[in-house]
């Protein structure tokens, strides 16, 4: 029940609601009202709050800004793949990389290039993607770990190249300093319906192109392996065979999680042991 006590002497109307008079103090929270606008310090020829706020605010840069910035080629990719894109400067330089690129052109420069050709042009058309829309294709579906239907895909990869096509923007998107484009990537990653054999695939993609430390797709792609090799190797074992001569960090990856992960259940095992012991003994060596 509320504490009407402070109401004490202010007159109520019919409906209960408190009515206001001239006799009525004003309080605020924490002490009484100032008398006058002397009391309260109240300077007449200073600006209202409102407008110091807006005179501070930074105008807002307009998408029309970005699009009557100079446009700036592209030329991505190399033989019959090269191809020359364009794009306006403004958006650009939202990745680090690109400003200090674009930084460099002089003012008076009529036309401006910038050459990709070790970049994957269809990795470079879904960056331009993101940058005028905010995402590319195939967009997630909300609510779902599922992505956009696209007809000229099979529905379970059994190539890897769905899964290297979002591989190939996350390593763009790292060059060119864009997190958020990213853990996009990333994300998108998690959505594809893979086969062992795709999975190879990835995993030789990851392991030369990404650093030794990352956490994102390189570190999951070992967990991966480590927890599914059993079951995957007996359907890619001479595609896992190769990447474990190919890449021996990765082999040894997989191999340090799966010691680990017996190392981890021996432990509990001693730590919860079964009721009356084990009749179990290891195997003699022959």
């Amino acid at each position: 029940m509320a504490d009407t006590g402070d109401f004490e002497g202010t007159p109520i109307d019919e409906s209960g609601d408190v009515s206001m008079t001239a006799d009525t103090p004003i309080v605020e929270i924490g002490g009484a009202a100032p008398a006058t606008e002397e009391e309260a310090g109240v300077d007449d020829t200073a600006l209202p709050f409102q407008e110091e706020a807006i005179d501070d605010v930074p105008p807002r840069t307009t998408y029309i800004d970005y699009l009557k910035s100079p446009v700036i080629g592209l030329l991505v990719g190399q033989g019959d793949e090269q191809a020359l894109l364009t794009a306006h400067q403004g958006l650009l330089i939202t990745s680090p990389w690109f400003k200090e690129a674009c930084d460099k052109f002089s003012s008076d420069l009529s036309e401006r290039r910038i050459d990709l050709v070790d970049e994957d042009l269809d990795a470079v058309g879904c960056f331009l993607e993101f940058l005028y829309t905010g995402d590319y294709f195939p967009r997630k579906i909300p609510g779902s770990r599922d992505l956009e239907r696209d007809p000229t895909t099979p529905l379970v990869d059994e190539t890897g190249d769905q899964l290297l096509k979002h591989a190939r923007v996350y390593t763009l998107a790292d060059t060119l300093s864009l997190p958020v484009l990213k853990s996009l990537a990333s994300s998108k990653i998690h959505c594809v319906n893979s086969t062992a054999k795709g999975e190879i695939a990835y995993a030789r993609y990851v392991y030369a192109n990404t650093q030794k430390d990352d956490t994102t797709i390189r570190a999951p792609v070992a967990n991966f392996w480590a927890t599914r090799s059993h079951t995957l190797r007996s359907e890619a074992e001479d595609e896992f065979r190769s990447i474990c001569l190919e890449f021996p960090q990765f082999g040894y990856d997989v191999l340090t999680r799966v010691l680990d992960d017996k190392l981890k259940r021996e432990k509990n095992e001693k730590l919860h042991p079964t009721p009356g012991g084990s009749s179990r003994k290891r195997a003699r060596g022959i």
